[in-house]
């Protein structure tokens, strides 16, 4: 799956974003702050589209620390349009610089063709990508409008991708009284995300029901 690490942090900006590369397949985790973007990026991912003035710090520091430890592709998406601007981001080694206001069909050509430089794109049917500093997950380049247990629920689903989860596991990792509710709230919960999921996609059931284990998320 080609995972795209966007950070950003205007909210607006960041889902015209997200939904731009969503819809391309891709898979996009957002990062509104340096120190999560670096805790993102210790994870696998395919490109990198980095804002330079951030709140907690510049992405130059960011992009030599990436480029210092791989090759990853890194496009600037900056308000600053100053040719020397330009010219510091791509000489300390972004590959390529894009000022904002920016068409999102621009920016995902310029990012199909770092990543066809890079190497072969997957293009999966779909994907998952959580913003844990939002509380929001997107699923296909749209955000779901999710209640708080529905999302803490998919988001463990999300982080144990693929792995059988029971109810008992969910429980525990979903909700603050583990003790409380019965298996039947997360069958309940379960069937409330099938119908938000459904409304984007009918065909599809990402949840995978494991009879007698528990559920299960596909990489759909």
């Amino acid at each position: 799956m080609t995972r795209i690490l966007v950070v950003e942090d205007d909210p607006a900006i960041a889902d015209t974003i997200a939904t731009a590369l969503g819809r391309e397949g891709w898979e996009v985790s957002l990062a509104g702050l340096l120190a999560q973007a670096r805790t993102l990026a210790g994870s696998s991912c395919d490109a990198v589209v980095l804002d330079v003035g951030l709140p907690d710090g510049s992405g130059l520091d960011l992009c030599l620390e990436l480029r210092a430890a791989s090759s990853v592709p890194i496009l600037f998406l900056s308000s600053r349009a100053d040719e020397i601007d330009r010219i510091v981001g791509l000489e300390i080694g972004a590959d390529d610089y894009l000022t904002k206001p920016f068409s999102p069909r621009e920016l995902v050509a310029r990012l199909r063709a770092l990543l066809r430089r890079a190497g072969p794109v997957q293009r999966p049917a779909g994907g998952f990508a959580v913003d844990a500093a939002a509380q929001r997950i997107r699923w296909r380049g749209r955000t779901l409008d999710l209640t708080r247990q529905e999302y803490r629920l998919l988001a463990a689903l999300c982080e144990h991708r693929g792995a059988v989860l029971s109810r008992t596991r969910l429980l525990d990792l979903a909700w603050d009284d583990p003790a409380g509710p019965y298996d039947r709230a997360v069958d309940a919960t379960v069937r409330d995300l099938r119908v938000k999921l459904r409304a984007i996609d009918a065909d599809a059931d990402p949840i995978r029901t494991v009879r007698g284990e528990g559920y299960a998320l596909e990489d759909a």
